[in-house]
């Protein structure tokens, strides 16, 4: 059985406790405004391209079979409709402009690939299966997660939960721990910066409570969207009512992903945003910390760190 992959990020601290490393998994149900991760939105392999690398050779141009590549007064522009993955762009650019993002593994041997790190994580850490939505390739993760824990590592699974919860039950057998994001409470609210409505990620959430799941919420804080008081206690009462998680995060935000979106060829609606102040992150955490005791704002909103 085959993944494809989006990237692996080791030594990561910020996907679960102590030292891990994180597999982003390619393709997403949801298209949150927000996103640091847009090149994980989509299942196929996205060409990027990195404007201080190009010396304006324009091979790329000529070589695609697709003749989906052209030259603007802005640069490339590549047309992801007719982009069918060739990689022949990438293979004759001469100064490496240009890189499919998306990888595919066999699932033994992403494990494989994963084991190496093994010596490193310590009793604390170990794989984090993230995304993009994880889930979305959920056959191919739950066999990952089944080799990983024939080897005693200690698993966890990042998720948005935005899907039927039986997919997400077949996994917890191989799981130690779910990293869940609630994002934004009101369904109206998470519809428009999310294209989804949430109900079925609170009902799962209520599921997982109900089997005694180990989970991590995690909340990002993004400016004029989840970081409203009202939003962050609504949160709250929802957690304090069904069950508390052994932690809650407050993802602060910064746009350092901004490169990716230009590299898309996207605009992205938090371009300018700033960084979540200190002040502002400490009034939303005494906000939650009222109803959940372990609230705290933590670094920044996940992102895959391998940026070149």
């Amino acid at each position: 059985m085959d993944v494809n992959v989006l990237d692996l990020q080791r030594m990561s601290t910020e996907d679960g406790p102590g030292l891990r490393t994180t597999v982003f998994f390619k393709g997403c149900n949801l298209k949150c405004a927000w996103c640091h991760n847009p090149e994980s939105i989509s299942y196929r392999p996205d060409p990027n391209w990195f404007k201080n690398k190009c010396i304006g050779c324009n091979i790329c141009v000529a070589v695609c079979p697709q003749k989906g590549i052209s030259k603007t007064s802005d640069g490339l522009h590549f047309s992801r409709e007719r982009c069918t993955a060739c990689r022949t762009c990438e293979k004759k650019c001469p100064n490496a402009a240009i890189e499919l993002k998306g990888k595919r593994y066999e699932t033994d041997a992403l494990a494989r690939e994963l084991l190496k790190d093994k010596a490193y994580w310590g009793a604390d850490g170990g794989v984090t299966l993230s995304g993009g939505e994880v889930m979305m390739q959920h056959k191919a993760a739950i066999e990952v997660a089944r080799l990983l824990k024939e080897e005693r590592v200690s698993v966890a699974v990042d998720t948005a939960g935005c899907y039927d919860f039986r997919i997400l039950e077949e996994i917890l057998p191989y799981t130690d721990l779910v990293l869940y994001d609630l994002k934004l409470f009101d369904p109206k609210d998470h519809k428009k910066y999310t294209g989804a409505d949430n109900a079925v990620i609170l009902e799962n959430y209520k599921k997982l409570t109900d089997k005694k799941i180990r989970v991590w919420v995690r909340t990002p804080i993004i400016e004029g969207a989840t970081d409203t008081p009202q939003n962050i206690e609504s949160i709250a009462r929802f957690l304090a009512e069904i069950g508390q998680p052994e932690r809650w995060e407050l993802c602060t935000f910064n746009n350092l992903c901004r490169d990716k979106y230009e590299r898309l060829d996207l605009t992205w609606a938090y371009q300018e945003t700033q960084k979540t102040s200190k002040q502002h992150a400490e009034n939303l955490q005494e906000i939650a910390r009222r109803y959940v005791a372990n609230a705290a704002y933590t670094g920044a909103v996940q992102e895959v760190i391998s940026n070149r």
